[in-house]
């Protein structure tokens, strides 16, 4: 099989294309043929060393769509998709030509969607709604903030939200695409306001918003909290440009304010396998789309591919690890 390899952590030239066997199975295990598998930012920051749990030599990457070629009977010709806090950290990841899971963490591929679709549904989707449904439980006809609703989880969000009968309200620094998701179902104009707690209360007749799904996190927090209602919930997922932060301890807890840390890195492929069989009815029925996919690329174009995810590309780029690459 061929794949890309962290040897050794730095930028994404680092990545090594390699011929290595495939997998023998073990009991309770698969080899699927991965088709399409897209590249995250947190791939990015796993080849660059930032994730102290990854061991090496390893191959990367969490999103997957693919075929089974070995496993139960029942499995074999299957098309299936998934993604995993594992993949590529603990254990080989989906940036190879084959890839092996446990047979439980195996889930048929919307038939509504393309491998290059399914692949890019992952790690965006999986964290949107570990942190929407099951950690803030938010409910139909409240208000949901998403900051950095231009994002690939911040699009998640907005759609899992619309779906649940949510009043979303978008902000975001940077204008999203005019195909985001947050164009078409945010109640409002995304928020660029300069006091964001200001503008949200405005536009919620001076109550805030009931969650609040924080997606950039860090240097974002404060201002998140205070966007919340009475008794409302801070979904944290990230930390950018700061580990550490402050807030006003009174405030907090006068306000009944819940704060919620969600990491789906947490979710190994059988648990994600679990959400992900839960979203897809709605990508069957059209209710969710995926993010526009950017670019599509070889194995051997992958370190490229690495190098315009760090750079912020907007959309997902894609590995089709068996579209004629040899090591």
């Amino acid at each position: 099989m061929n794949a890309l390899q962290i040897r050794q952590f730095g930028a994404p030239e680092t990545l090594e294309l390699v011929t290595r066997a495939e997998p023998a199975l073990g009991p309770g295990m698969a080899l699927v043929r991965v088709e399409a598998a897209s590249i995250n930012p947190s791939d990015v920051k796993n080849v660059a060393g930032a994730m102290k749990q990854t061991t090496l030599p390893r191959i990367p990457g969490r999103d997957y769509a693919g075929v089974v070629e070995q496993g139960p009977a029942e499995w074999v010709g299957a098309e299936v998709w998934g993604s995993g806090g594992d993949a590529g950290f603990t254990r080989d990841g989906t940036h190879a030509s084959h890839i092996e899971v446990p047979v439980a963490s195996l889930r048929r591929k919307p038939e509504r969607l393309g491998f290059a679709e399914a692949a890019s549904v992952g790690v965006n989707f999986i964290t949107a709604w570990s942190g929407i449904v099951e950690a803030a439980q938010v409910k139909a006809g409240e208000t949901l903030l998403i900051i950095g609703a231009g994002g690939g989880v911040g699009g998640a969000a907005a759609q899992i939200a619309h779906h649940l009968g949510a009043r979303i309200i978008g902000a975001d620094r940077h204008a999203p695409r005019p195909d985001a998701p947050i164009h078409r179902l945010a109640a409002h104009q995304v928020i660029g306001a300069e006091d964001l707690p200001a503008a949200v209360r405005a536009t919620t007749g001076g109550n805030g918003a009931d969650a609040v799904f924080d997606t950039v996190g860090g240097v974002t927090f404060r201002t998140a909290l205070g966007c919340l209602a009475l008794r409302g919930r801070l979904i944290e997922i990230s930390a950018t440009g700061q580990r550490e932060v402050t807030f006003n301890l009174a405030d907090f807890y006068h306000n009944e304010s819940r704060l919620l840390g969600v990491d789906s890195l947490k979710r190994d492929l059988t648990a994600s396998a679990r959400i992900l069989e839960a979203l897809a009815p709605g990508f069957e029925a059209g209710v969710y789309r995926p993010a526009p996919i950017a670019e599509t690329v070889s194995l051997r174009q992958a370190r490229e591919g690495y190098r315009k995810v760090a750079d912020g590309i907007a959309g997902r780029v894609v590995i089709t690890p068996n579209a004629g690459d040899a090591a």
